[in-house]
């Protein structure tokens, strides 16, 4: 995706002002994929902060172009470690011990991400532009759809395809290591 703030990677001193208008491009879908994880308003929100925090902590080694799908995974991660510790607290201590915290592999996560990016850039042009409208920048079918100047009849069926494909795409991907987290694109997708 192209990032009208930044060229190449993301500078070291950062203006306030490109970060701030990252934070409004992508809060909301970013919002929307930890909600849909851990299901509480406030738990949702820190979450957020703590994404964008480390969004800004991590701006030296981040790629501009794929800001989007490094919110994505950081926020998945993030939401899965709160309710890990969630569990935890319910949990007896004993049975805490036969299920230890996996570590965040952000490398493995990253390629996993590459992965759905390969398969994104093999769609039409149309299609593309749907899909990241839509999963990367959480726009509605109808906020899609006057984008494009389509109808978002059009942006639904786009999506479905688009989706079907790159799912597709995924499980025929020859590398082992993906299909052991294929759940975690899988989610993304839908």
């Amino acid at each position: 995706m192209d990032m009208p703030y930044f060229a190449g990677r993301l500078p070291d001193q950062v203006d306030l002002g490109a970060f701030d208008a990252l934070y409004h491009q992508y809060h909301q879908a970013v919002y929307a994929n930890i909600w849909k994880i851990v299901k509480q308003h406030e738990a949702a929100e820190d979450i957020l902060q703590e994404v964008f925090l480390a969004l800004w902590e991590n701006r030296v080694k981040l790629d501009a172009a794929k800001v989007a799908g490094w919110l994505f995974v950081t926020s998945f991660n993030k939401s899965l470690k709160y309710l890990r510790q969630k569990e935890r607290q319910l949990v007896p201590l004993s049975t805490t011990e036969i299920y230890p915290e996996e570590p965040l592999n952000e490398e493995l996560y990253t390629f996993r991400l590459s992965i759905v990016e390969e398969a994104v850039n093999h769609l039409p042009e149309r299609k593309k532009e749907v899909f990241r409208l839509c999963r990367y920048e959480g726009k509605s079918y109808d906020e899609a759809a006057h984008i494009l100047g389509i109808s978002a009849a059009s942006v639904k069926d786009y999506l479905k395809q688009s989706t079907r494909f790159i799912k597709d795409y995924i499980s025929h991907h020859p590398s082992e290591s993906l299909t052991t987290g294929a759940a975690l694109l899988f989610f993304y997708l839908s």
